[in-house]
């Protein structure tokens, strides 16, 4: 393999594991529209959306030693298409709907790069603004301790 493939194949690694976790975090009603907007492609389960818990390791201090922090629950599903490409969906919580559309569109964004546009980015996008406005909502709590007056 020479090195120009390997350039190449880091960065459809790269992309596929952002448009993973952008599916990951999708609400389960914006992926909806999305596959009613691409049309929903044949496809069958390999492995059907099933439950179960994830070991979340943490780092003391952030940088540290690892330690574990406790089991969340994972829903993981495999997909493949009719052309034979498989798609892979793990998400946080118990929705069995949201892992199998995120294995849908992983499937189909490997066959499709044009979904990225279409698909990825207004998803990230809508994920951003959330964050942003939790983010300030969060902020407007702040108090700042040094610039209060001490009562007489």
């Amino acid at each position: 393999m020479s090195i120009d493939n390997t350039a190449s194949l880091s960065t459809e690694v790269a992309a596929r594991h952002h448009w993973m976790s952008v599916l990951a975090r999708a609400d389960e009603d914006g992926l909806e529209q999305h596959l009613k907007a691409v049309g929903r492609p044949d496809y069958r389960h390999l492995r059907a959306p099933e439950v179960g818990l994830a070991m979340v390791r943490g780092r003391t201090g952030g940088t540290g030693n690892p330690f574990n922090l406790g089991e969340t629950t994972l829903t993981r599903c495999v997909i493949e298409l009719a052309t034979g490409t498989r798609g892979f969906g793990y998400v946080q919580g118990r929705s069995r709907r949201h892992a199998e559309l995120a294995a849908v569109f992983d499937a189909l964004l490997q066959d499709n790069a044009g979904l990225q546009t279409t698909v990825i980015e207004p998803l990230h996008n809508e994920w951003l603004a959330a964050r942003r406005a939790e983010s300030c909502k969060a902020a407007a709590t702040r108090v700042n301790f040094m610039t209060m007056v001490r009562g007489e």
